[in-house]
């Protein structure tokens, strides 16, 4: 369990470093892109529509980073005896096996080769240390449905983990995932072709395609371990009565970026390779349920202060995804009840959207892993269900499991579908109003983040956002917000003579109205209004003549 949930090492200086990264295993850094077929001019050779449309949707720039490794390169480094891997053109190197040293100083004299040093061979395997803090042997029964309030949806068994983020609500307004496109990076997806969580998938063609970064001869990722089968149902399960994922509607990329049976470095190359595909082929969402601390080979450990945000190769992978427009959701981890009780990599990343676990009562975990990062960034952002969770079993049915490995995909599904809602919201406007909803909001810390998210809520503010961008804003200004007890609304809209202000709650239930003449500058005192208000997150429509916009409140 450690390359799935606890952070893997490595101080990418990249400019001088090219190690072994397994037992016979290196990574190759080229110096340049020089004399590459491909440019950026011609994007359509090596991304899809999909993903042009993402950049421009967004306006990013296609940049020398997108170009594909050097072709030439890759064949020089062929022609001197190694076998290939996996190249990643964000870090501009390529993975390769080879057992000669002589093969390795061949490919150190190319002129393009930054470097290739070799290691001393240390291999001592070891069990996952994120897999192992995880628990999925707890079967379930007809009884323990959770209860569930009337909905779209018969959530079965997985009915408290998305009633929990107020999903169910936002499901009801249609938005399921349907035209989202989520990459799953994991260690395998074993009877996901047979269990029938996933039959609509199949049927529908929800499932786009697949790729074995581990092993590309036999490039079967179903052929590999259980835990990307349960990761896959916290999200696309969807057989009503039985187990409902947070995106049943969502179309899924499935990729094989880790090894379940060693932990070593190369994974965090495989996960970026991994993340470049799902750029290339227009992924909108990616879920990690993977982290990266320690080693089979401990010369790579990392220490906490390589939890910085920039010195791990997934976490720079990682926050190059965000860069593309991609929504990178990544398990906090399973540590923190450990010596090292700190999010790993990529969770540590400064885009990355982090994902710690509570129990079905909203209550934090004891293993679930915790901020701040070395450099003093608050992580996790949000928390889901990550004990007792839903989610398929090596059968037919559903079972409970345990892990923020699944505390990650019940948020990125639900995210998911919250994009699909406001598809011009770039993932930072997601990320953000997700924050905002969430239980701990005023108060964020190092261990639950900004809390719970709650996705109806969520989607009010984005609603409320959206409408004020074509409409006339900045009508009053609002101190303190969030407020305790006190809270004034100051008019800066200079041609009031009457303001009318209406307090609602997130289903739109009208609280309060007052109706004061008003002029700029007035300041308007809603206390009393508003005393015994409870806490959460409110709307407070203003209107002013012709004009009106909607303010969000926060009640501590």
């Amino acid at each position: 369990m450690r390359s799935l949930l606890n952070t893997l090492f490595f101080v990418v200086i990249i400019t001088s470093l090219s190690a072994q990264i397994a037992p016979d295993k290196y990574y190759v850094q080229f110096t340049d892109k020089d004399n590459s077929p491909y440019s950026i001019t011609n994007p359509e050779e090596f991304l899809t529509q999909r993903a042009l449309d993402r950049r421009a949707k967004y306006d990013i720039e296609i940049i020398e980073q997108d170009l594909p490794v050097n072709p030439q390169y890759i064949q020089g480094v062929t022609s001197a005896g190694a076998t290939i891997l996996t190249p990643t053109k964000w870090l501009n190197g390529v993975t390769i096996y080879t057992t000669e040293q002589s093969v390795l100083d061949a490919i150190n004299d190319l002129p393009y080769v930054e470097n290739v040093s070799k290691m001393h061979d240390l291999y001592n395997p070891v069990k996952k240390s994120f897999f192992e803090n995880e628990d999925y042997d707890e079967e379930v029964t007809n009884n323990e449905k959770s209860s569930q309030i009337i909905s779209s949806y018969d959530y079965g068994f997985a009915a408290n983990q998305i009633e929990q983020l107020n999903g169910t609500l936002l499901h009801d307004q249609g938005f399921k995932g349907e035209g989202m496109v989520i990459a799953v990076l994991d260690a395998g997806y074993d009877v996901v072709k047979t269990h029938q969580l996933f039959d609509s998938l199949w049927a529908n063609n929800q499932i786009l395609g697949s790729m074995d970064f581990v092993d590309r001869d036999t490039n079967n990722v179903y052929a590999h371990h259980y835990h990307g089968r349960m990761v896959l149902s916290c999200m696309g399960a969807n057989v009503e009565g039985l187990m409902v994922g947070t995106a049943p509607k969502a179309s899924y990329w499935l990729f094989r970026s880790e090894d379940g049976a060693s932990e070593n470095i190369i994974e965090e190359y495989n996960w970026v390779s991994a993340a470049e595909f799902a750029d290339s082929v227009g992924a909108d969402v990616i879920n990690s349920s993977l982290s990266y601390v320690d080693f089979d080979n401990p010369f790579w450990d990392y220490t906490y202060e390589d939890m910085n945000g920039m010195t791990a190769i997934a976490t720079i992978g990682a926050d190059i995804a965000s860069e593309k427009g991609i929504l990178v959701v990544n398990s906090a981890g399973n540590s923190g009840g450990s010596s090292f009780p700190w999010v790993g990599s990529p969770a540590d990343g400064f885009n990355v959207f982090t994902i710690g676990a509570v129990d079905p009562n909203g209550n934090r975990v004891g293993f679930s892993s915790i901020g701040p990062t070395f450099d003093g960034r608050i992580k996790p952002e949000v928390m889901a269900q990550g004990q007792a969770s839903a989610i398929a079993d090596d059968s037919q049915g559903v079972q409970f499991g345990s892990g923020t490995s699944f505390s990650s995909p019940i948020i990125a599904g639900m995210s998911a579908c919250l994009m699909e809602a406001f598809p011009d919201k770039t993932p930072y406007e997601i990320i953000e109003s997700l924050k905002d909803s969430g239980d701990n909001a005023s108060f964020p810390d190092n261990e639950n983040g900004w809390g719970i998210p709650d996705f109806m809520a969520a989607y009010s503010t984005l609603t409320i956002i959206t409408n004020n961008e074509e409409d006339h804003t900045n009508l009053v200004s609002v101190q303190p917000n969030p407020f305790a007890d006190e809270v004034k609304v100051r008019v800066i809209e200079k041609s009031a003579r009457t303001i009318e202000l209406t307090i609602m709650d997130i289903s739109g239930k009208q609280i309060v109205s007052v109706k004061r003449e008003a002029h700029f500058n007035t300041e308007i005192n809603l206390s009393d209004d508003l005393k015994g208000l409870s806490s959460g997150i409110y709307f407070m429509k203003v209107k002013i003549g012709n004009f009106q916009e909607v303010e969000r409140l926060i009640k501590r």
